[in-house]
């Protein structure tokens, strides 16, 4: 799967993603960091990624509002360790199926 991670994710959550053979992207690698949260979304949506975020309430107003490739948020843990593991675990029960098109939480 290809994922866009946003400003608020650590950049050491795609390490695990990328060792299990996903793309992933950083945000500010392909847009300003002012860049608005919608066009945000929209990038990701035409570029077939998941977006992965932390920024829960203006994201999941703007899923309910538009089309995306999929979202997740991510919840802050304790640990970046618990963090992966959330994201990981999300991956393989929720599978590809179930993270497009779709609004998951980890």
């Amino acid at each position: 799967m290809r994922f866009l991670f946003d400003h608020d994710v650590p950049d050491e959550m795609a390490y695990s993603l990328r060792a299990m053979g996903h793309e992933v992207t950083e945000l500010r690698i392909v847009l300003p960091k002012d860049t608005k949260d919608r066009d945000v979304l929209k990038w990701a949506s035409d570029n077939e990624r998941v977006l992965v975020t932390c920024n829960r309430d203006d994201f999941l107003e703007l899923a309910a509002e538009q089309v995306h490739a999929g979202l997740i948020v991510l919840i802050r843990r304790r640990s970046r360790a618990l963090e992966r593991a959330a994201l990981v675990r999300l991956l393989d029960q929720a599978g590809e199926a179930g993270i497009r098109g779709n609004v998951n939480f980890a």
